[in-house]
């Protein structure tokens, strides 16, 4: 693999298609190393091969102040890996992982290294499902790793190259071993700086003043940047457009109190008739509000995309 070669797993060597659930640490593109757990898929003997491949692995992407070891994150993946094999990681600032969270920006170097490992692995169709902060993640790493004539943010360790690209040409970006072949984001942003809603005027209390983030890393155990996005990232909005012709599922709660349901339908117009959008009635935000019955529907959808 090139984006993110076996030499950039920092646990011992993993066979394709490892029978048993296992927890390695990863390095991204930009040298941080993150926590990854791969369970297999438990749908009886050998379901995880199919027709001569590896079949499907789906990559899960937590919400901000998640990690790969919250409950929800593993409902998640328990349901999912009744379809697919399943890795699941802590961002950035996150659980295990080192560095800090970007809340959003970096952290698609830490998508790129799981869906590499994925595919190291054996699998040969990759889904990615994002929520919240993973799911602003998702839109932004479809868009960025498709093709392989503009800079490539792995092996950069940067995204702002390939985006500079992207905004300026409507390429896609990125290497193909890194890329995803489906794309679910649930309860996403549609755009940055959003504070129309009194949990994300709190989050960004959080993500902006010293005291904030004082609060991130003892009382949510997540440990984020002080720093300024610079450049600012593709918006969620703006990446949507470049995922074609990848399918798109975009879910989101009519009772979600972070982000209300202009950004879903925002996302669905900017994806101009090539994603499924459902409004789920009665569901509030991301993975914790995902309940057993949603999150197979979500895998039936990744399984039949």
């Amino acid at each position: 693999m090139s984006s993110v070669s076996e030499g950039r797993f920092m646990s011992s060597f993993v066979p394709s298609i490892t029978p048993t659930a296992r927890r390695t640490t990863l390095l991204t593109g930009d040298g941080v190393r993150i926590e990854a757990v791969y369970t297999p898929c438990t749908r009886g003997s050998g379901a995880a091969v199919d027709e001569g491949s590896a079949g499907t692995a789906i990559v899960v992407a937590h919400g901000f102040t998640g990690s790969v070891d919250r409950p929800a994150v593993r409902r998640a993946a328990e349901v999912f890996a009744q379809r697919a094999a399943v890795i699941t990681f802590s961002f950035r600032g996150h659980g295990r992982s080192g560095g800090r969270s970007t809340v959003g920006d970096r952290e698609v170097l830490d998508l790129a290294a799981a869906v590499a490992w994925a595919r190291s692995l054996g699998h040969g169709r990759i889904v990615t499902v994002g929520f919240s902060m993973g799911g602003s993640v998702v839109l932004r790493h479809a868009a960025l790793y498709t093709a392989q004539d503009v800079p490539d943010p792995v092996r950069t360790g940067s995204t702002a190259g390939a985006e500079r690209v992207v905004r300026r040409t409507g390429a896609h970006a990125g290497r193909t071993e890194a890329h995803a072949d489906a794309v679910v984001s649930v309860s996403a942003p549609a755009r940055w700086y959003y504070r129309g809603t009194a949990p994300m005027r709190r989050l960004h209390w959080v993500v902006t003043r010293p005291a904030g983030r004082f609060v991130g890393r003892y009382g949510f155990r997540t440990r984020i940047d002080r720093r300024d996005w610079d450049p600012i990232p593709l918006s969620p909005v703006e990446a949507v457009p470049l995922i074609a012709p990848a399918p798109l599922l975009i879910v989101h709660g009519d009772q979600d109190p972070y982000f209300p349901l202009d950004h879903p339908r925002m996302l669905a117009e900017a994806a101009r008739g090539t994603a499924e959008l459902w409004l789920e009635r009665g569901m509030g935000h991301a993975e914790n509000a995902a309940d057993e019955s949603l999150l197979t529907r979500i895998a039936d959808w990744t399984a039949a995309a």
